[in-house]
């Protein structure tokens, strides 16, 4: 056969944006594919390692050098005389540079804002009113190439003609219609000249109906949902109800009520940020690895900040917003949390712990007393391995979130932490119409390495197999296979964790659902029958994610429908394209740790 000219394919491979990945793979048949393969991993191998010499060494920047960000905030009401109303807003996602420390060079990112020169990094956070609609039109104003490296291999999103990075935006936590909650293939580009499948409008209606609590917005596109959150694509969402919340006297106020979004990041020396461009499969997946983990832990977009606070309550609303990593969080000076709310609902009563564990996605909504501090100083800590729950620990980099510095004056404190905050239906098991069991799947390759992810053994085009009726609730089990905690994520609904227990003979009931996909005939009930494992008070609670330890069965009763008014939704939740529900390791969920969900009538 006559020798395929690399460097002309090497020029032609380089230069490839990512829509046109797509156009040229029929002309690999024309070719050695393996010899291909063999060249470019060679040239993948080579530029990693030019990579790593190019990679910041973190421990030569300063910890808690600058201070903590409030991000810009967006009211998603406005007020005629002294009634809030329904409001219009457009937010863009742009591509600039962004200082994420003092003695780092700026890196190019993707921002959300209402301009390119305000946005920032998470993006502006979002204030609405329970009951009043927020409607925003998101547009994409993101250039033709990614700033990260994507993997067309796993199930992504791909324009077909035109160039551009495809993006769509969902609220976590949200409860609306399907048009509306941001589905992997409603996905659009610049100016809305290319679109997903599923893309049915360009504006976003948020009717806000749902109970008071603290959500996050972020995109969701199909297989690039990892690289667009690298990259930058978050914010924070709060729903407000001054009549409701107002009587329990938290701590609120720019100074005092205070959204924290943590996640991690790795940068070169240029500032721009890392990721690792060889998959861990690479003759399967060039790009694809099952984990994302960074060196610096990054809070409201600046490395290890700093806050000086007063001796007095604050709330603190902690979102996880990491690709894969989990935090453990504690203070090292013994301060505690005390729980009001977790994910997007009030607790029915303050929980008070001494450490808090954060899948990604996951919410903790404390408050945090400093007059209780018997030092000046108090650093936010984690000590959760990577991955979670057994792999490597903690070091000084990332074992360090944040300081703060507290300041000595004692001082009257007018927030309260009262001993009741908000009461929600209990979970009621005899109100569950159906039982299902969700069963999650890893996949590997004859080097024992992830190739990729099903839920119940299904990719996620194959048809919806949950599909539950509007206003119902019902007992799912999801049975853990794999060696990973995974953070599960129900679009729409809230549910209750009723228990853990672990499954004995394990590798035998692992046997059978591999080769039948059916835990009522691999007999489920015969393994589930280890230990339990106690959910912790202060996620006993209304959730929307909660960790799915591995080899146990969680079992969760799912409610399709408000908690605060016990009534079914005020919007249609039929329609199409439906919602989903996910592992939340956003590596997972890209390949392919998703499933749809159809509601029913």
């Amino acid at each position: 056969m006559k020798a395929f000219p690399f460097k002309a394919y090497l020029s032609l491979s380089l230069s490839l944006t990512h829509t046109q990945y797509s156009r040229f793979l029929p002309l690999f048949s024309l070719v050695s594919m393996r010899r291909i393969l063999l060249f470019l991993l060679l040239l993948a191998h080579l530029g990693e390692l030019g990579a790593e010499d190019r990679l910041l060494n973190p421990s030569k920047l300063e910890m808690f050098v600058d201070e903590l960000p409030d991000m810009p905030k967006i009211q998603g009401f406005r007020m005629l005389n002294t009634s809030p109303k329904p409001k219009s807003l457009m937010i863009g996602m742009f591509k600039k540079k962004w200082k994420f420390h003092r003695d780092l060079p700026p890196t190019p990112v993707f921002a959300y804002g209402a301009s390119r020169r305000g946005a920032t990094v998470p993006g502006p956070t979002i204030e609405a009113l329970q009951g009043i609609d927020t409607y925003v039109t998101w547009k994409n104003f993101l250039p033709s190439k990614h700033i990260l490296p994507w993997d067309p291999t796993i199930p992504t999103a791909i324009p077909a003609t035109k160039t551009g990075i495809p993006t769509v935006v969902h609220l976590h936590g949200g409860m609306h219609e399907p048009a509306n909650d941001g589905n992997a293939n409603s996905w659009f580009t610049a100016g809305f000249k290319e679109k997903g499948p599923d893309w049915s409008k360009r504006t976003y209606h948020y009717n806000n109906n749902q109970q008071p609590g603290s959500l996050w917005y972020h995109d969701h596109a199909m297989g690039l949902t990892r690289v667009n959150l690298l990259a930058g694509l978050i914010g924070a969402y709060v729903i407000r109800h001054p009549e409701v919340e107002g009587p329990l006297e938290l701590p609120h106020g720019e100074e005092f009520d205070r959204p924290l979004i943590v996640f991690d990041r790795s940068f070169r020396k240029d500032g721009s940020i890392y990721m690792n461009s060889t998959g861990n499969n690479p003759s399967i997946h060039p790009q694809w690895q099952p984990e994302y983990f960074g060196d610096l832990i990054i809070v409201n977009g600046k490395a290890w900040p700093k806050m000086t606070v007063r001796r007095r309550k604050y709330r603190l609303r902690i979102i996880n917003a990491s690709n894969a990593r989990f935090f453990r969080l504690f203070f090292t000076n013994g301060l505690e949390f005390i729980h009001v709310a977790s994910d997007s609902t009030y607790l029915v009563e303050p929980v008070v712990t001494n450490e808090t564990l954060l899948a990604p996605s996951e919410i903790a909504d404390v408050v945090v007393d400093f007059s209780k501090s018997k030092t000046d100083e108090a650093v936010l800590a984690n000590d959760a391995p990577y991955p979670y729950p057994s792999g490597d620990p903690v070091n000084e980099l990332n074992g360090r979130v944040m300081k703060f510095t507290i300041k000595k004056e004692r001082e009257v404190d007018t927030w309260r932490v009262p001993d009741k905050l908000i009461q929600y239906p209990s979970p009621d098991l005899s109100s569950a119409t159906q039982t299902r069991y969700i069963a999650m799947y890893e996949y590997t390759s004859d080097t024992d390495e992830p190739t990729h992810l099903y839920i119940n053994g299904k990719p996620y085009e194959a048809p919806a197999t949950e599909t539950p009726k509007a206003g119902t609730s019902e007992i799912w089990n999801v049975i853990n296979l794999t060696e990973d905690n995974h953070p599960m994520h129900i679009h729409l609904a809230v549910f209750t964790v009723l228990d853990q227990t672990e499954l004995v003979k394990a590798e035998e009931f692992k046997a059978c659902m591999s080769k039948m996909n059916d835990a009522i005939k691999c007999q489920i009930s015969k393994h589930a029958r280890g230990k339990k494992l106690r959910v912790a008070a202060h996620e006993k609670g209304w959730k929307n994610v909660y960790k799915m330890t591995p080899g146990y069965v969680t079992r969760i009763l799912v409610r399709f429908s408000y908690i605060h008014s016990n009534t079914s939704y005020s919007f249609d939740p039929t329609g199409m394209p439906g919602y989903v529900y996910h592992c939340h390791i956003l590596d997972h969920e890209d390949n392919a740790m998703m499933r749809p969900l159809v509601v029913m009538k």
